[in-house]
């Protein structure tokens, strides 16, 4: 599958914007990529590259928390953690309100569903933002994810979007009762989750990828 890739700054921010081949019907799939602590869009665009996707608008957007030597985060970890991850939602609203935008600009009256999905605090964030953030999703998909000290939800997301979490039984960075514990939250708050234990590491692997595409494209 061939994908046109582009690069943009939304917000004053570095995204990477990839395009695959469109249907003249059904709607647009807006997927959003979430990298990695310390690390950058690139990085995730190298497995994104190889989902087997279709009518699929994929950005890749660059975290808003500097790290130093070019490397980005979703938030702070510590003691003000809850208060960087607040901000962490409102920057995230910002990119889909901008993504939104360029999917209406260039597929003018196609409607366009947006769905989510990330790796280690990408799949954190990902998480975070089906449970709190502002913005209707379709479906959420998590590899080694977890969830951070958050602050509190008033509610339950209304229509909540599926979740597909994926965790190793060899994660010596995200152990697996951490991302157990993260899906657990969020069929309690009212999501449809589907849990995979695998036997990985801490890393996307070919059999991530494969299952991730196929949950998109159901």
């Amino acid at each position: 599958m061939t994908i046109q890739y582009s690069n943009a700054r939304w917000n004053e921010k570095k995204v990477v914007i990839g395009e695959t081949a469109m249907r003249a019907t059904g709607p647009i799939h807006l997927i959003i990529g979430f990298h990695g602590a310390e690390s950058t869009p690139e990085n995730m665009l190298v497995y994104g590259n190889k989902l087997e996707l279709t009518n699929a608008l994929t950005v890749y957007p660059e975290g808003p928390v500097d790290a130093g030597e070019g490397l980005w985060s979703w938030w702070q970890d510590g003691p003000r953690q809850t208060e960087s991850v607040t901000a962490f939602l409102h920057y995230t609203s910002q990119m889909l309100e901008a993504a939104h935008g360029h999917a209406g600009r260039i597929f003018s009256g196609k409607p366009v569903r947006t769905s989510l999905w990330g790796f280690s605090q990408g799949g954190a964030a990902a998480l975070v933002y089906a449970l709190l953030g502002s913005h209707p999703l379709h479906k959420v998909a998590s590899v080694c994810g977890f969830l951070p000290e958050m602050p509190d939800a008033a509610s339950s997301r209304p229509n909540a979007p599926s979740i597909l979490g994926l965790f190793g039984t060899d994660d010596e960075v995200v152990p697996a009762f951490l991302a157990e514990h993260a899906l657990e939250e969020m069929k309690n708050r009212g999501h449809q989750v589907t849990a995979k234990e695998i036997r990985q590491g801490h890393q996307i692997t070919a059999e991530n990828l494969e299952a991730i595409s196929a949950f998109f494209n159901s």
